[in-house]
């Protein structure tokens, strides 16, 4: 191998990974190389210090006083009540809708995940939820995004954040389905970037197989890195894009580059506007948008005790009841700056079994089996919110707008979220004056429609008929 500068070396030491140089001796040159590289690409001292810190706390501390100082969010576009109220979403629709016009909008889908826990094991992406299509996720996403092209004579670039699982499986299924009739030239794959797991007790790197260390993805946060690394940063600032549109590939019904949030957001002038819904219950497992110290910030169900979950302010109401649907609209300024420098968003600590082996290549029994053996370390994207000077909190109708796919059965299941597809087709054909059984199944394409008033048009003109959405 390339003998490891004096910098390397001293950093090594400094994060206690001394047994790394027997493992660099070891290996073949290139591989010791890349070994290296993945290290410094990481930042292992960070990970190794943010392993320190999570290790200098008891597993039995008791939670932050953070919930105890929250407030309910102050900055609120509420879900309209008043005819005001209306003529105010109808403004900021417009004003979305200039902005997708004059060509300044671009969509980013985080895709990084495997549909592991709906017994899938594929891209998430590429899971058929369309309620009798059997349209993926993919090819709904797709869809919204052509239609809103078509609609406002404007590209809309399509950036898709995939991970090293996911990757490949998803740039050949899109180049099978032809990109779904989009432009390829205006879909962009970057693949977020990866962490070594840690031992828990002692912090050093834990290997998969001799020299390639156990890694994982670094968490929705890495979108920070993957953009400025893959050059797309670059390019959508080249490209003039004021506003990116930010959602998660598991919620089919999200309004992609939906005006009404887009133009609040541009109205506002805020550097990140995150669209959220009531919580069905304190105890439902939703991260909460909350304000401390005048920072906007989510604390995660995870953080809370029953108590402090069902906390109310003086007026009764929840203040933790702005749950988070990880739909959001980015300044690309504000993310470059978080990108600039030595600023960075922190690194989370999560406990877990990690299969690992020694040097010899033999696995590695955990210690104690009901003890994780590993650290890993990722980051979250609406860590980015106490950064921003000026954010903004949107009201979104749960019904409508968050109705997301993440489990097998039971609640955000495929089930409950098929019924929403269907039961959202079936309010807008009988306000288009169609006459529709309660039973009857039936499923809109964005493509016919992307909303009520364009179906009730295209109804209304002859365009479309009853039968054009029942399904066998």
């Amino acid at each position: 191998m390339s003998e490891p500068t004096p910098e390397t070396l001293q950093m090594l030491s400094r994060c206690g990974q001394q047994p790394l140089l027997q493992i660099l001796d070891q290996l073949p040159a290139a591989e010791a190389d890349q070994l290296l590289q993945i290290l410094l690409d990481a930042d292992l001292e960070m990970l190794v210090q943010a392993w320190r810190n999570a290790d200098a706390e008891p597993v039995t501390a008791p939670k932050s006083n953070r919930a105890e100082t929250a407030s309910a969010p102050a900055n609120v576009v509420w879900q309209p009540q008043s005819e005001q109220d209306h003529q105010r979403w109808i403004q900021a629709t417009a004003a979305g809708e200039e902005e997708l016009s004059a060509g300044n909008v671009a969509v980013i889908t985080v895709a990084g995940g495997q549909g592991t826990r709906l017994g899938f094991d594929q891209p998430k992406g590429m899971f058929p939820i369309g309620p009798h299509s059997g349209r993926t996720l993919f090819q709904i996403f797709a869809e919204q995004i052509q239609a809103r092209r078509q609609r406002y004579a404007a590209p809309i670039p399509w950036l898709i954040m995939t991970s090293s699982a996911t990757h490949s499986a998803t740039v050949e299924f899109f180049q099978q389905q032809a990109f779904f009739g989009l432009d390829q030239r205006t879909v962009h794959f970057f693949q977020q970037g990866s962490l070594p797991a840690l031992d828990a007790r002692t912090g050093q790197v834990l290997f998969a197989r001799p020299g390639v260390p156990a890694l994982s993805p670094d968490g929705h946060g890495g979108l920070l890195r993957a953009l400025k690394r893959s050059g797309l940063q670059q390019q959508m600032s080249e490209q003039g894009i004021r506003h990116l549109y930010y959602h998660q590939v598991d919620n089919p019904t999200a309004i992609v580059a939906d005006p009404a949030l887009i133009g609040f957001h541009n109205t506002h002038k805020s550097q990140l506007t995150t669209l959220v819904v009531s919580k069905t219950s304190p105890e439902e497992r939703m991260g909460a948008l909350v304000e401390i110290d005048g920072r906007t910030e989510i604390i995660e169900y995870s953080e809370l005790t029953p108590q402090q979950a069902a906390r109310k302010d003086s007026t009764g109401q929840w203040v933790f009841w702005a749950g988070n649907t990880a739909v959001h609209v980015f300044c690309p300024e504000f993310l470059q700056q978080l990108t600039n420098g030595d600023r960075n968003l922190p690194l989370h600590v999560a406990r877990k079994m990690v299969p690992c082996v020694d040097l010899q290549g033999q696995p590695v029994p955990a210690a104690d089996s009901a003890v994780p053996n590993a650290v890993k370390l990722e980051r979250f994207i609406f860590d980015a919110l106490p950064a921003a000077e000026r954010t903004l909190i949107v009201e979104g109708c749960r019904e409508r707008q968050f109705n997301p796919v993440k489990n097998a059965t039971g609640s955000d299941s495929a089930d409950t979220c098929r019924e929403a597809l269907n039961r959202i087709a079936g309010e807008w054909l009988r306000r288009a004056g169609l006459q529709l059984r309660s039973e009857a199944a039936v499923e809109v394409s964005p493509l016919q429609a992307l909303d009520a008033e364009q179906l009730s048009m295209r109804v209304a003109e002859g365009e479309l008929q009853l039968s054009d959405f029942l399904m066998d």
